[in-house]
């Protein structure tokens, strides 16, 4: 089992133009909001990240096709605005081959939190896990994950500190929460888990 990997492959639409995330050590970096259906007809809406450079020479506007391969990444928003974890797609390589949507990942890393297993309203057993990934020079990203049914039941067999090795997607679901008496609509990004390697 390669220890750290963190591998994904998207083609899908971009939903809204490129526009500034950030910038570190003097380069841009902009988010890109792409649109992957999935075989059910659902669609994930997921954020990809990527310098200003690599978007050289293609054509970005709403409805273009994109296909992005990269990492996924997260980081703690300590803003005290928006969501808490920020999950998002590294871009690696971009470009705007025509072809089936896809939503490809391969992760291996540790448990860092017990696996939390449960039944939805509906009775299906679903197991949420979050799986850290050590990137080099030090970081890691920390990225919740989801299995099903009997994937569900081993990994809620699993310890803190266990090595995990899986092939699945990553999914944006949008919920409802209340704060402060408000309802209010968020959008959660995981991986959902295929299989186990």
């Amino acid at each position: 089992m390669e220890p750290n990997k963190n591998r994904i492959f998207l083609r899908g639409r971009l939903a809204a133009p490129p526009a500034l995330s950030h910038v570190n050590h003097g380069v841009e970096y902009l988010m890109l909001p792409l649109t992957v259906h999935r075989l059910s007809g659902t669609e994930d809406t997921l954020h990809i990240v990527a310098a200003r450079e690599r978007l050289d020479g293609l054509v970005l506007d709403t409805g273009s096709p994109l296909a992005v391969a990269g990492e996924v990444r997260t980081f703690n928003n300590r803003s005290g605005v928006g969501r808490r974890l920020v999950v998002s797609v590294f871009a690696r390589e971009l470009s705007q081959e025509a072809g089936e949507d896809e939503n490809r990942l391969e992760l291996s890393g540790t448990l860092c939190k017990p696996p939390v297993l449960r039944s939805t309203p509906l009775g299906r057993t679903i197991c949420d896990m979050i799986l850290a990934i050590n990137r080099k020079y030090g970081r890691a990203d920390y990225l919740p994950c989801i299995a099903w049914g009997s994937l569900a039941y081993r990994c809620g067999e699993m310890a803190v500190g266990d090595r995990l090795a899986l092939e699945g997607r990553l999914q944006s679901r949008v919920y409802t929460k209340e704060v402060d008496g408000q309802l209010q609509e968020r959008t959660a990004f995981e991986v959902s888990i295929m299989s186990l390697d």
